[in-house]
């Protein structure tokens, strides 16, 4: 938490790194594989077979966006349990149109999807700039392969200006076209054309041909984004296949406030509770005792595409945690429905940021229910399983919380509002699992640029920490619920 001096927790300063290296799911997931390897946890791949040791920790990608990583106890056996912390690594945000180009009005404009259900007015007037990956396509004496880099820029190359307030006086609010309105201005046609022409030019003074070959890019996208990808990746314009680019916001993660007590960041929904869930295992499994009398398995399952459904291959509705259970136990044993056995015994923490409590708001809450910055972690419920938690679910939880002094608070929706859901339902019906929702409190969720507390990051950091280490211990005393 927050030093009384102006120092910063080293969990906290350790999660704005995270938050920076992070602009998409796919670099979140870069980032949580090199703090895997770097702990000695050894990459797995799900088109072969596993062959895995009891005290051993391992993990696997799908997509490069959704990661599951996993430390097996030593005096684990087929059919014991699996304590896990499950929570999602993409954002609301812009994806590029697969054929981005827009002239318009003098202007290079870039064709943008709206990916989930993000406050879009928050992006205008915002520097921006682009990151995800892309795919390249080489040929070398004959033959051709394929490669996944991931790209970022730092620098801000976009924006999407609002429009002066002389020419719309009659606007009572800020509505949105999400078709015409939130284009991104990549740059001038001006400057677009004085950019090919100095490319022909210095290609000219090399004794380069000119034309450019056709690619599948080529006529899809404005020739002066693909000259910068190209320059960030080391590569020729006529080399990138394909991608799968966001635009993000350029300002970086920090630390503010007068007393030092905010994070000021984008996608804190839900990389919060993907940095306290990952750096929980990897703390909880650092020392060359900390498996030695586990009996059970400890797990973070960091799925993409939650903010859209999760009905993705890499998302919490595919078949990938039930195959990963079953590959586990099976690893073991072959015996027959020791998965089932092992499910009924297991218990799963859906984590996901909450909402805080806003002053100028407060009549959009309900009296008794209204989560506050350095209060602790969220305990979400509904009544119509929008949330998975119940009294036994959420029993663990609480003990933890009593045994280490770490505060808690309760959430509900008010009766007369809708309510948001999280990968808790999709997990604990899709497996028949224990599950209890929780997260951290937050405001401005889906905006460009969101707020939390620096208290709430290490209580969520400390309470994930706690229930790796102790689940095992705790489960035989609440055996009966």
């Amino acid at each position: 938490m927050a030093k009384a001096n102006g120092e910063t927790n080293s969990v906290v300063s350790d999660f704005i790194d995270f938050l920076n290296a992070s602009p998409t799911a796919f670099h979140a997931v870069e980032e949580a594989k090199k703090r895997l390897v770097r702990v000695g946890y050894e990459q797995l791949s799900e088109t072969e077979d596993w062959k895995l040791e009891a005290g051993k920790k391992y993990f696997f990608t799908r997509n490069h966006s959704a990661i599951l990583a996993f430390a097996i106890g030593k005096k684990y056996v087929a059919g014991n349990a699996f304590h896990i912390v499950g929570a999602h690594t993409d954002s609301p945000c812009l994806k590029l149109k697969p054929i981005s180009k827009i002239t318009k009005g003098g202007f290079l404009e870039v064709g943008v999807q709206i990916y989930g259900g993000g406050l879009w007015h928050t992006w205008f007037d915002r520097d921006l700039t682009l990151a995800g990956r892309v795919i390249l396509r080489e040929e070398n004496n004959g033959s051709i392969s394929y490669a996944h880099r991931l790209v970022r820029f730092l620098e801000p190359i976009l924006r999407i200006p609002t429009l002066a307030i002389h020419l719309d006086r009659d606007a009572v609010a800020f509505a949105v076209n999400t078709e015409t309105q939130l284009l991104p201005i990549l740059a001038t046609i001006i400057k677009g054309e004085l950019n090919k022409l100095v490319s022909k030019i210095d290609a000219q003074n090399d004794g380069e041909k000119t034309d450019q070959k056709s690619t599948p890019t080529s006529s899809k996208h404005h020739l002066l984004l693909l000259q910068l990808l190209a320059e960030q990746l080391g590569c020729e314009p006529d080399d990138i296949f394909d991608f799968d680019l966001q635009v993000c916001d350029a300002q970086p993660s920090v630390i503010g406030g007068a007393k030092r007590e905010f994070i000021f960041s984008g996608r804190l929904d839900n990389l919060c509770m993907t940095f306290c869930s990952l750096k929980a295992l990897i703390d909880s499994t650092s020392s060359e005792s900390s498996l030695e009398d586990e009996p059970g398995i400890r797990m973070v399952a960091l799925f993409d595409n939650e903010e859209v459904g999760s009905n993705s291959a890499q998302g919490a509705g595919s078949p990938a945690m039930l195959n990963t259970l079953s590959r586990i136990t099976t690893s073991f044993s072959s015996y027959p429905l020791l998965v089932e056995k092992a499910i009924q015994k297991s218990h799963l923490v859906s984590a996901d940021m909450a909402h805080a409590l806003h002053p100028n708001y407060m009549e959009k809450y309900e009296e008794n229910h209204r989560p506050k910055f350095h209060g602790g972690l969220v305990i979400k419920n509904n009544a119509n399983n929008k949330y998975a938690t119940n009294a036994a679910t959420s029993a663990i939880f609480r003990e933890l919380a009593i045994r280490h002094n770490l505060p808690v608070q309760e959430f509900v929706v008010r009766n007369d509002m809708a309510c948001g859901t999280t990968i808790g339902p999709i997990l604990a019906s899709g497996l028949g699992i224990q599950t209890v929702d929780v997260g951290a409190p937050q405001l401005s969720m889906h905006s460009i640029r969101e707020v939390c507390g620096t208290d709430d990051v290490d209580y969520s950091y400390q309470h994930f920490k706690a229930y790796f280490e102790e689940f095992s211990s705790l489960d035989t005393i609440l055996v009966d619920i």
